[in-house]
């Protein structure tokens, strides 16, 4: 799937939503786990040429400072695991902005990651590319200096119109226009895209395995997630060994799956708003 499909082609209007209907507060974005057999080489990686710093505690990185106020950082975290190449699966890439995308693709090609669409100019928005990292994560790469670091997340989904108003109906985001053309879901500072595509396997056991989302209150919003009848995968529960935060799964169209997590008895779950 050509990226041009991906930026000039995302996310429809959300005209299927009813004039009735209410759109959630946004539920702050959180973190992104990656799955790769070795978690720890991974995680060098991508501190050494994403430019990722030290997160909420050991395995996870963020791409901003943590100011001790809200909203929290976006994490990514690293799980150990034999996944599959992201491409192919419903979460398809994750989208980092720089301000020089071609010196960036050079940088990262030496560090080993595959080049799978050279840089070019999209005339009036920015000049982009795509690679591959070595473990199999689709890294998009976009020149927008409104907006550097980590940018976006891209999903591909058979029913790109169902699977908006599923996302704004469970998690709200505000509907924008990156670079005034290119339409999204922004929760906080993170773009949500989506993409019309076929055939895409669900995200679990993929190298980009699953989202996440961190509701304030667990008890509020899985009650209103369950009013609205969202697909639980498990139920929440406290997380062993972290702060006691408190995880839960949904089930988005298409396989995405997404964890929910409360972040409680740690530095970042006391964040002032």
């Amino acid at each position: 799937m050509k990226i041009r499909a991906l930026l000039c082609s995302t996310l429809v209007a959300l005209v299927g939503i009813s004039s009735g209907a209410q759109v959630p507060q946004t539920t702050p974005y959180d973190h992104i786990h990656l799955a790769a057999a070795d978690p720890d080489k991974a995680y060098d990686w991508y501190v050494k040429n994403l430019e990722g710093l030290a997160g909420e505690n050991t395995g996870r990185m963020v791409f901003e400072p943590f100011t001790g106020g809200r909203p929290l950082p976006v994490q990514l975290m690293f799980i150990k695991g034999d996944a599959l190449p992201s491409e192919g699966g419903v979460i398809d890439s994750i989208g980092f902005s720089f301000p020089d995308v071609a010196a960036k693709v050079k940088a990262l090609e030496a560090a080993g990651a595959k080049v799978k669409e050279p840089v070019r100019e999209v005339p009036g928005l920015w000049k982009q590319a795509v690679v591959v990292d070595p473990f199999g994560v689709k890294i998009e790469l976009v020149e927008d200096r409104s907006h550097p670091g980590f940018h976006h997340i891209a999903l591909r989904v058979a029913d790109r119109e169902a699977t908006t108003r599923w996302f704004q109906s469970a998690f709200g985001g505000e509907r924008v226009k990156i670079g005034g053309r290119v339409d999204a879901l922004q929760y906080g500072k993170t773009y949500l895209l989506v993409q019309q595509g076929e055939g895409a396997a669900p995200s679990q056991g993929r190298a980009i395995d699953h989202l996440g989302f961190g509701p304030l209150s667990m008890n509020t919003t899985t009650a209103a997630l369950k009013t609205n009848s969202v697909k639980f995968t498990s139920e929440p529960a406290a997380k062993a060994n972290q702060f006691g935060h408190r995880t839960a799964y949904v089930e988005a169209p298409g396989g995405v799956r997404i964890e929910l997590v409360e972040h409680t008895d740690c530095s970042w779950g006391k964040a002032r708003d």
